[in-house]
């Protein structure tokens, strides 16, 4: 059974960083491509960025460019997101996602197997 951990959620001022991990036991995160949603309460989950199995294509939401970056670790089956310039916008559940289907998806529907969320609050 395929369990996503995200981990590495908080609380932060704007300005500042948090980087948030996503794991499991087996070898999904090292085997697929890769995403980072997230979703305030009540509202659809909006993707933030996507990485390919290699680890060499990366796509992201033009609202997180230039301040995120999705990274991922095959060796320790790990997939990162690097926050940076935080901002109160950004407070959110943020999810890793994996597809089997290769690509860069940026809707849900690819995604096969979600993990249960961490907490990002950025405080004004």
């Amino acid at each position: 059974q395929v369990r996503l951990t995200e981990s590495g959620g908080g609380l932060v001022q704007a300005g500042g960083s948090l980087r948030l991990s996503c794991q499991d036991s087996g070898r999904t995160v090292s085997t697929n491509t890769m995403a980072w949603f997230r979703r305030d309460s009540g509202k659809e989950r909006e993707f933030v960025a996507a990485i390919s199995t290699s680890g060499i294509n990366k796509q992201y939401a033009d609202s997180v460019k230039g301040r995120f970056t999705i990274s991922r670790d095959n060796a320790k089956n790990t997939l990162y997101l690097q926050m940076n310039s935080l901002k109160p916008e950004d407070t959110d559940v943020y999810y890793c996602a994996a597809s089997r289907l290769g690509g860069l998806p940026m809707n849900r529907a690819p995604y096969d197997y979600w993990g249960q969320g961490t907490q990002v609050t950025v405080s004004s």
